[in-house]
């Protein structure tokens, strides 16, 4: 804009060119400088362009900034995961403070940003304690009242895995040593290969990869026909390399004396295995028959309970009624008596009473006798 007013006052000296032309190139300067003006409004998100390699269990920065710089101290800054089907927040700043209330839960107290580093327009974002499923591509968002852009940050996580384990897995028909060798934990797919005493490379039978949330598990396998001395199992990835050995003498690999120590070991677990289950079946048998009759014993007994409970319940039933209907028959017997001996009660006291009445009668009929015998 500055370089605009100087170039616009030099043109004010050129006192040789005629007002017309005068406001042209005045007019064309306006112009230029408003398109100037105008672009250097528009910023960048920028993001690294090569893939940002973390190592598990450490720390990494995901580098972020705003081209020209700015201060993105009052803008809005979201690191998101755009792949995932579900939650998909990393980390947001807005309107002054972190708020990470929506944030993914795998990423808690993992993720911070440098709030400093947001006056000089730097929104790179720091992931500690790296996880392989933090693997994958990132999105950093940056928002202001009157624009906003992202850019793509690609994480790959490196994970360094266990020893690796060798087993012995038996022999075949030709007396060979099966051997298996798996690691596991690595990410991404690390190489394993087999070698002998002298470091030659030997060929894998059989190969196994399977991929879950703690990384790659690899697992090869390999038959031995004779002795090699040393055989050693190596993974490696990319700088890191871990290694197993297993001694093989010869007295390992005697096809006959293994086949017979192998089929006497057979034979004999076999008649064993027979013995006991002979006689686990016997005892289970007997002990199910003794249960069953002991469970047959108790329904009876509990069959006997019930049906003498039910016995005494109706003995108890009739008893009670024929109680009852004594009792009602000797009560109506004494009312009966009650009765009887009212209504003799009634018939011996007017029996009185005629008596009485009869006797009053005949006192004035005794008092004029004795007057006339007098």
């Amino acid at each position: 804009m500055i370089s605009c007013i100087i170039l616009f006052i030099h043109t004010l000296e050129l006192k040789h060119l005629c007002p017309s032309e005068m406001k042209f190139i005045c007019l064309t300067l306006l112009i230029m400088c408003g398109i100037t003006d105008s672009r250097s409004e528009q910023y960048d998100v920028v993001g690294p362009v090569d893939p940002v390699f973390a190592v598990a269990g450490e720390d990494v920065i995901l580098p972020c900034s705003v081209k020209p710089s700015i201060s993105v101290v009052d803008m809005r800054v979201e690191w998101f995961r755009s792949e995932l089907k579900d939650s998909q927040l990393v980390h947001l700043y807005e309107n002054h403070e972190d708020r990470n209330t929506e944030q993914i839960q795998s990423y808690r107290e993992r993720t911070k940003l440098n709030h400093q580093e947001l006056q000089r327009g730097d929104a790179s974002l720091k992931l500690s304690s790296v996880q392989i499923s933090d693997e994958g591509r990132y999105k950093c968002f940056i928002q202001s009242e009157s624009w906003y852009n992202d850019a793509t940050v690609d994480v790959s996580v490196e994970a360094v895995g266990r020893p690796p384990v060798i087993t012995v897995d038996g022999f075949d028909d030709s007396g060979g040593l099966h051997l298996q060798c798996e690691s596991k934990g690595w990410n991404p797919e690390p190489d394993l290969e087999w070698l002998d005493s002298e470091g030659a490379i030997l060929s894998s039978e059989t190969t196994e990869t399977h991929r879950n949330t703690e990384g790659f598990s690899v697992k090869h396998s390999i038959t031995v026909h004779h002795s090699v001395g040393k055989i050693h199992c190596r993974v490696k990835l990319r700088n890191h390399k871990l290694e197993t050995q297993i001694i093989t003498s010869s007295k390992s690999f005697n096809p006959w004396r293994t086949s017979i120590i192998l089929s006497s070991v057979a034979v004999v677990l076999i008649v064993i295995a027979g013995i006991l289950l002979a006689a686990f079946v016997r005892k289970t048998r007997e002990h199910d028959e003794l249960q069953n009759e002991n469970q047959r014993k108790k329904q009876e007994r509990d069959e006997l309970l019930e049906e003498k409970d039910r016995k005494q319940r109706e003995f108890s039933s009739e008893r009670e009624k024929l109680l009852e209907k004594e009792k009602n028959r000797i009560q109506q017997e004494r009312d009966e008596l009650l009765e009887e001996k009212n209504r003799i009660q009634r018939e011996r006291d007017e029996l009185q009473k005629e008596k009485n009445r009869k006797q009053q009668a005949n006192t004035p009929l005794k008092e004029e006798k004795k007057c006339l015998l007098q």
